[in-house]
């Protein structure tokens, strides 16, 4: 059904000509100039200023185009952005634009525009159809999805070879068994299962499918910890973690960009990993394979879809100057640039097609196809931004020496149900 969502919208952005409707000189601003305000996320695993570099040239380029507007950008980390936003907004100085990691409370609590207030109809019908489903709150869209991604298991190949391990793993026991021949060879981190705050919720999920379970329910509520959830942690506990086939770092020490920065410098063996990692692994010269992430019983199970969300503050009364900004955020070319300088995958209909027909993005091509019917955390629940923050505060809890599984699923999993009827 979302694959042929993916293409009845495919067709309507065709028929609409995707021409970004760009307010002409002179109209906005109300006859005076207008500074918005947008707070974006890093996505520079190393630390650099890519994604500072990347906003630059967009805003020059609008302003250039749109002299009553400016555009101020304040960058933070991903482990800062959600909260720098919330804070301003609770002490009611929201930014006009937030590029961030969840919109529905903001929604819930009426301080975003609504998606067709914002966008021409051509710019909002070119979204992916699964993205546009997980931005909705209450059936409209606020959240517009600024950059997509899903997940690989990947891995070393020069490691590999050298541990003896033939064959990428498809099954639980299998990473297990290959784990332990690449920690018998010295690799520092066999397999790094980063729960540091960072991205810890995005761990979970991913081995929550895996192990046949997931955050919700077949009703759409919060079962964290179901049965077959308290299986999942009760197996890394056990097989990866009390086997010292982990690494030095704790689980719950280990953030997703330290991990991610070990994998690029060769020290890792496996890890579930997403599309912008393959860019700096291949600058260090690390042979990265990908496979579809083993599930305990080596059947295929749906991966994780991940999209980042811009939204538009209502407070300081911008709509027409927000607007323009997002169709130029959307255009096919800023859309393309910045998801092929991350190695991720683009958020709109026409530039994924681009991306996929373009040989330079082959390597993307398997994140591609598997986007259509991946699995979105449930973004749309305006108690998911505090349940997430529970996730990363508390999940590798589960799976330290001696933990029980059950009760901290149990504890995060009480605080989820009291924030979802809280809603």
């Amino acid at each position: 059904m979302q694959r042929r969502r993916f293409l009845g919208l495919a067709a309507a952005a065709t028929t609409l000509g995707l021409t970004a409707a760009l307010s002409g000189c002179g109209t906005l601003g109300g006859g005076g100039d207008v500074t918005l305000s947008l707070v974006a996320a890093d996505y520079d695993l190393t630390g650099g200023d890519s994604t500072k570099k990347y906003w630059d040239g967009l805003v020059a380029a609008f302003e250039a185009k749109n002299p009553g507007v400016r555009v101020q950008v304040r960058i933070e980390s991903w482990n800062d952005v959600d909260r720098v936003v919330a804070e301003l907004v609770k002490a009611g100085k929201a930014p006009d634009l937030a590029q961030i990691g969840a919109y529905a409370d903001y929604a819930a609590a009426d301080q975003l525009y609504a998606a067709d207030q914002l966008l021409s109809i051509p710019v909002q019908a070119n979204f992916l159809g699964p993205l546009v489903d997980a931005g909705e709150y209450e059936h409209t869209q606020y959240g517009m999805p600024f950059v997509a991604s899903t997940r690989l298991l990947f891995f070393n190949q020069e490691l590999f070879d050298k541990a003896g391990v033939e064959a990428a793993p498809t099954t639980w026991d299998e990473l297990a068994e290959a784990a332990e021949k690449l920690k018998r060879k010295g690799v520092r981190y066999p397999f790094a299962l980063p729960l540091g705050a960072e991205e810890a919720q995005a761990e979970t999920m991913m081995w929550l499918l895996s192990g046949g379970g997931g955050y919700l329910d077949g009703m759409g509520h919060y079962k964290i910890d179901s049965d077959a959830n308290i299986r999942t942690f009760t197996w890394l506990r056990d097989n990866l973690v009390a086997k010292g086939l982990t690494g030095p770092v704790a689980p719950a020490k280990l953030d997703r960009k330290a991990a991610f920065a070990a994998f690029a410098r060769g020290e890792v063996g496996m890890l579930n990993g997403h599309p912008s990692l393959m860019q700096e692994a291949a600058k260090k010269g690390v042979k990265v394979g990908k496979i579809a992430l083993p599930s305990a019983d080596g059947r295929p199970r749906a991966t994780m879809g991940v999209a980042d969300w811009i939204m538009g503050f209502k407070q300081n009364g911008h709509r027409k100057e927000i607007g323009a900004f997002l169709d130029f955020v959307f255009s096919d070319g800023n859309v393309l640039k910045f998801a092929g300088d991350n190695d991720l995958l683009p958020a709109t209909v026409t530039a994924s097609e681009a991306m996929r027909s373009d040989p330079a993005h082959a390597d993307l091509r398997e994140f591609l196809e598997a986007l259509p019917d991946s699995q979105l955390p449930p973004v749309g629940k305006t108690s998911w931004a505090q349940v997430s923050g529970t996730v990363k505060k508390d999940i590798g809890k589960a799976v330290a020496p001696g933990a029980q599984p059950a009760e901290i699923l149990g504890r995060i999993g009480r605080q989820a149900t009291a924030a979802e009827s809280a809603e």
